[in-house]
């Protein structure tokens, strides 16, 4: 019942209230980013959500599109702006993702939205994270983030899959409230975002 009812009715009354009362900071990134990202403040990207399903993703953008004298977009480390990793610290750059959650294409808690790459790169168990709409926040972000391995990060997901409930959801928000305020596991060691999955490697899977 509350998996298929209560979950995406208080996902979207949630998003809306949290919306309206974060506005001002909307508005306020928004603006430094524009400035900072020189008239981009937002990112938009293909993610793949429930079953697979291919949505855009709405963020705010950190890092600019500086590039070397290839042409080469340069590190994410580098074009990490210093609006960009104030906003990425404090978690701000997810409150765009409100609006997708109003939408209808994410929950706010679930396995967050990868890169639509990785889809052929998933294990069947791996895979079994688009059982459920992705989250702006989710038991893998609580328990690590960006500074665990893809492995334990899927095996997270999973779990959640597993043992939805509106305790494990609220519990996640506690969590997510605290790790906001602690900065933690924002990012890699010595990356400024976690390296690319390139698929598990046979020996691991079980």
């Amino acid at each position: 019942m509350y998996k298929q009812f209560f979950k995406p009715l208080l996902d979207k009354l949630i998003a809306l209230i949290g919306f309206i009362i974060l506005s001002p900071l909307f508005v306020l990134a928004t603006v430094f980013l524009f400035i900072a990202n020189h008239g981009k403040p937002f990112f938009f990207q293909p993610r793949p959500g429930k079953r697979g399903r291919i949505f855009r993703i709405i963020k705010f953008k950190t890092m600019n599109d500086a590039k070397d004298e290839n042409g080469q977009l340069l590190s994410d480390e580098k074009r990490l702006t210093v609006v960009g990793a104030i906003v990425r610290k404090t978690s701000i750059d997810e409150v765009p993702q409100l609006l997708n959650v109003l939408i209808g294409d994410m929950s706010l808690i679930g396995p967050r939205p990868l890169l639509a790459e990785y889809l052929p790169l998933y294990n069947e168990r791996q895979r079994r994270r688009h059982e459920v709409k992705p989250g702006i926040t989710g038991w893998a972000q609580v328990n690590g983030r960006n500074s665990i391995s893809w492995e334990d990060k899927f095996e997270l997901d999973v779990y959640y899959v597993d043992h939805i409930s509106f305790l494990l959801d609220v519990k996640i928000l506690l969590m997510t409230v605290v790790n906001v305020f602690r900065g933690k596991g924002i990012s890699q060691e010595g990356a400024a975002t976690m390296e690319k999955f390139k698929g598990t490697p046979k020996q691991q899977v079980s």
